[in-house]
């Protein structure tokens, strides 16, 4: 999981760099692709951004196995799968590819918020709480979207960070938490992960 969340954060920021005149007001998936009908495709970030989300859904996937062995605990590892499915996605449809590639982002930020949110029951204190903030703030602010641009329909209250911006804060606290708590279970014996009343 730790290496998950390194090729995530350094794949994503080596796209950017590679390409040309990109701002962080845009989405995250213009790395792969822009949006029909007349997608911009800039290499080699594209490669390089889809790449690094077919590896890092495999590489989560591959977590939620051993996770499982070391917990009682079934529903978590199964959103972490979902969670790892749902990456392996956006990177196989890019932005171009609809509507899958859609689908797939949505069904990566609302099961990586539950999976961390998830994560809280099988840690202890302090870092238990860290992941409940983690997985609200990535929660709160994917559905402050939909409120906004679906039920409100008025400008979201983030409106000056652009759709990027946004965007980066529901996915950037789900990658540092994968960070983390790769970090956590590297310090933690199979037999101490497990569900924590304290």
């Amino acid at each position: 999981m730790v290496l998950s969340g390194f090729i995530a954060f350094m794949g994503i920021i080596t796209a950017e760099v590679l390409y040309p005149e990109y701002s962080t007001r845009q989405d995250l998936s213009d790395l792969g692709s822009t949006l029909p009908p007349n997608p911009i495709i800039h290499e080699p970030s594209a490669t390089i951004f889809n790449s690094t989300m077919l590896l890092t859904g495999a590489l989560v996937l591959f977590s939620a196995y051993f996770v499982y062995r070391g917990t009682s605990n079934w529903g978590f590892p199964l959103a972490l799968a979902i969670f790892g499915f749902g990456a392996f996605g956006v990177g196989l449809f890019p932005s171009n590819v609809t509507p899958w590639h859609g689908l797939f982002a949505l069904l990566t930020f609302f099961s990586g918020g539950i999976t961390v949110i998830l994560s809280s029951r099988v840690v202890a204190r302090p870092f238990s709480l860290l992941c409940g903030l983690f997985g609200g703030i990535s929660l709160l602010m994917l559905v402050s979207v939909f409120l906004f641009g679906l039920l409100i329909g008025g400008p979201h209250p983030l409106e000056l960070l652009g759709s990027g911006g946004i965007e980066r804060w529901v996915a950037y606290p789900l990658i540092l938490w994968i960070l983390a708590f790769g970090g956590y279970l590297l310090g933690t014996s199979s037999n101490n992960l497990g569900p924590y009343d304290q």
